[in-house]
C-alpha cells in the first residue's frame, strides 16, 4: 500500500522557519510528481509546491515563491518543504500528495488536488503575528 507520512509542522512567529518532511513508501512508479497542498479553515485546498521524481522540475504557488523550497532525497523516498519568512497567512494544515505518471514539465503552475492519486495525513502549521 502507498503511504505518505508527513511531519514537521508546528507553531512559529511570523518571519520564522519550518521544514516539513514527507516520507513515502509502497510506490514504485516510473514517474510521479510529489509535493504539498495546504488548507486553511474555511478555505479550499490549494497547491503549494511540487517536484518531479525524474528530472527535478519544481513548481511553486505564487504566494510562496522566494520563501519556500522543495527538495527530495530519492534514496530515502522523502520530500522536504523548507518554509522561510513565514507569514500568518501561511497558517494551514499541510498535506503531502503524489500523482502517478505526472509530467510537471507540462504545466507552469502547481497541480490541482483532483489530479492526486494518494494523500498523506496533514500536519498543522501555525504562524502567529
Amino acid at each position: 500500500d502507498v503511504q505518505l507520512q508527513a511531519s514537521g509542522g508546528g507553531s512559529v512567529q511570523a518571519g520564522g522557519s519550518l521544514r516539513l518532511s514527507c516520507a513515502g513508501s509502497g510506490f514504485y512508479f516510473d514517474r510521479y510528481a510529489i509535493g504539498w497542498f495546504r488548507q486553511a479553515p474555511g478555505q479550499e485546498r490549494e497547491g503549494v509546491s511540487f517536484i518531479s521524481s525524474t528530472d527535478g522540475i519544481t513548481r511553486y504557488a505564487d504566494s510562496v515563491k522566494g520563501r519556500f523550497t522543495i527538495s527530495s532525497d530519492n534514496a530515502k523516498n522523502t520530500v522536504y518543504l523548507q518554509m522561510n519568512s513565514l507569514k500568518p497567512e501561511d497558517t494551514a494544515v499541510y498535506y503531502c500528495a503524489v500523482a502517478e505518471g505526472y509530467f510537471l514539465s507540462a504545466i507552469v503552475d502547481v497541480p490541482g488536488p483532483r489530479e492526486m492519486d494518494f494523500w498523506g495525513q496533514g500536519t498543522l502549521v501555525t504562524v502567529s503575528s
